[in-house]
């Protein structure tokens, strides 16, 4: 019984994550659309409502070749990898099941994080492609770097919270939400999180400008689809994330206006923002996240110290 219900909840997780992907793509293009005074979307279905499934059947439907000398198994298989860590990732989201709860489920998600690097890197060099490696090696500097500070406002969260449970953390903000308690290492984690995503106005990784489409330019058809869908079921774990971090919803509805907010707010940003320099965006890393991070986790133990010698 225990089996059937682990593939129930695996097939729901994996359903529900692929429309939430469709139609977050849809309301990127259609908000998109109305910043830059266009319509979008507007022909297939209601308001573009099929659009997303129009699209998916014209991607996985397009024929396949593979460029010149490139490493077929490698760039075959990457796309496939992608898609996995993303669901993989997903496994540590706090369902109300709690068929997969973990007790170190923040440690597993770092772990498949800083593996995902590897598979951007892979897909850039096997491409053979100038554009694909550039892409590629971009991403593994700033993914490098960011996930330094990354980690340690992670870690201001799991010593505030003394868990290493992402379905734990609500319970520390049942008075008051660390979206307010520390604002600031929310701005941090917040800027962290566009640059894990490669979303704008730090998407230098697939700046198109400069590097056409970046370690993804040689991909299309299935492969393609593929890397949209994990780049999107990415970002939609992220927003999830937050919301548990910083304000304390489990299981609830309100998460869903709260994943509303920040991803129209990570939508509008790429409307009306220009894209950063690359050595701005290092800049920006090691001497003031890096550096705020390290302050807060150093304060937090502090208050911690204290708390424990006064009760």
């Amino acid at each position: 019984m225990s089996m059937i219900l682990n593939v129930v909840s695996v097939l729901l997780l994996v359903i529900i994550l692929m429309m939430g992907v469709a139609f977050l793509t849809l309301l990127e293009r259609k908000m998109l659309g109305y910043v830059q005074s266009r319509k979008g979307p507007n022909k297939v279905g209601h308001s573009g409502a099929f659009q997303p499934f129009s699209d998916a059947v014209k991607l996985f439907s397009k024929e396949v070749f593979y460029v010149f000398q490139v490493n077929v198994y490698i760039y075959s298989l990457c796309p496939v990898f992608g898609i996995l860590m993303m669901l993989m990732i997903w496994m540590v989201y706090p369902i109300v099941t709690n068929i997969y709860f973990m007790n170190y489920s923040m440690l597993f998600m770092l772990v498949i994080l800083s593996v995902g690097g590897y598979v951007i890197l892979m897909m850039g060099w096997s491409s053979n492609s100038a554009y694909s490696l550039l892409g590629a090696l971009r991403v593994v500097a700033q993914s490098v770097s960011y996930e330094v500070s990354f980690m340690f406002i992670i870690l201001v969260i799991m010593m505030l919270g003394e868990t290493y449970s992402l379905g734990d953390l609500w319970a520390w903000q049942i008075y008051i939400w660390n979206l307010v308690f520390i604002f600031p290492v929310f701005v941090l984690f917040f800027i962290s999180v566009l640059v894990e995503l490669n979303r704008s106005p730090v998407d230098l990784a697939e700046g198109e400008s400069e590097l056409v489409s970046g370690f993804n330019v040689e991909y299309f058809s299935g492969g393609f689809a593929l890397i949209f869908m994990a780049e999107y079921g990415m970002i939609i774990f992220f927003l999830l994330f937050l919301s548990i971090l910083f304000i304390g919803i489990k299981g609830h509805i309100l998460i869903f206006f709260w994943v509303s907010i920040f991803s129209s707010a990570i939508i509008f940003m790429r409307g009306i923002l220009p894209r950063m320099r690359y050595d701005l965006l290092m800049s920006l890393c090691w001497k003031i996240i890096l550096p705020v991070s390290l302050n807060y986790l150093v304060l937090v133990f502090v208050f911690k110290v204290f708390c424990m010698g006064i009760f």
